[in-house]
């Protein structure tokens, strides 16, 4: 009699094989395609296939066939290929596999009424941090970092906030062959260079980004853990160095750190009541 009860899988059994046989190439320079125009957040097809160093027809192959998805959008009037609607509709149902969005989002609210600054919710992709949430200040000289926005881990608040929770050979593995850009004159250069400032960032249970991404411009990031106690993500405040004055730094970090305990202590986080979000240090 046929066996009926068989397991569900969701990979094949030789999963882990990497070879050429288990990646569709065709998809894959679709997906750079696509990636490399979100990043530009819009080009002309000329524009995108130098920037590729691609051939255009090639490349215009690959928007015509997302288009038909509704994946990209072409502008007539500018001649300019965009990412299309479907693409967040794709990212919204990301954010629906997780409650932190949803939890994090009237925290952010309150966090950006206390402060005055814009607040933000990021989470951890490779060696950049993805903006998932942003709720803005009403000043007419405010930080800006729309979902889906990422943003080099070394050189963001939030960034570095979780980069501070990662032991050595976890940094080592992620910025392995990495190159740290340096964004302004106060950006670190390697690991190296940024062990003191993780370490305080572990004692004092916030990071501080000063002027490392964009100058006159700070932040003041926290972790976010999970049940588990892992940092998932971080909560943040941004803005102009004329606001954010080193006399306010306590202040706004309090409220950061506040924050963060709310809504970790939402996603189930074993903390105490006197927690300022300071894990274990990792090991050395």
């Amino acid at each position: 009699m046929e066996n009926t009860d068989r397991r569900a899988r969701g990979r094949p059994r030789d999963w882990d094989d990497k070879t050429e046989q288990n990646t569709i190439k065709a998809l894959d320079r679709a997906m750079v395609v696509f990636e490399r125009l979100s990043e530009m957040g819009g080009a002309t097809l000329s524009e995108l296939a130098a920037d590729l160093g691609q051939a255009p027809a090639s490349v215009y192959r690959v928007l015509v066939t997302l288009e038909g998805r509704s994946l990209v959008d072409f502008e007539q009037a500018n001649q300019t290929w965009h990412i299309g609607a479907r693409a967040f509709l794709i990212g919204a149902r990301f954010l629906r596999r997780s409650s932190l969005a949803e939890r994090a989002r009237p925290i952010l609210r309150h966090l950006m009424e206390e402060t005055g600054e814009t607040a933000n919710l990021g989470i951890a992709r490779d060696a950049h941090v993805l903006f998932v949430s942003q709720v803005e200040t009403h000043a007419s000289i405010r930080a800006f970092f729309p979902p889906g926005t990422l943003s080099p881990m070394h050189a963001s608040g939030i960034g570095k906030a979780l980069m501070a929770q990662m032991d050595k050979d976890r940094l080592a593995r992620l910025f392995a062959n990495r190159a740290f850009e340096a964004f302004t004159p106060k950006t670190f250069n390697d690991l190296a260079a940024m062990a003191s400032d993780l370490s305080a960032t572990r004692d004092r249970g916030y990071a501080f980004d000063d002027e490392e991404r964009n100058i006159g411009m700070r932040c003041i990031a926290a972790p976010i853990f999970d049940h588990l106690g892992e940092a998932i993500a971080g909560i943040s405040v941004s803005g102009p160095t004329s606001r954010v004055q080193d006399d306010a730094v306590p202040v706004l970090s309090d409220a950061v750190r506040t924050a963060a305990q709310a809504l970790s202590k939402a996603m189930g986080a074993p903390l105490g009541e006197d927690s300022h979000l300071t894990a274990t240090e990792p090991d050395q």
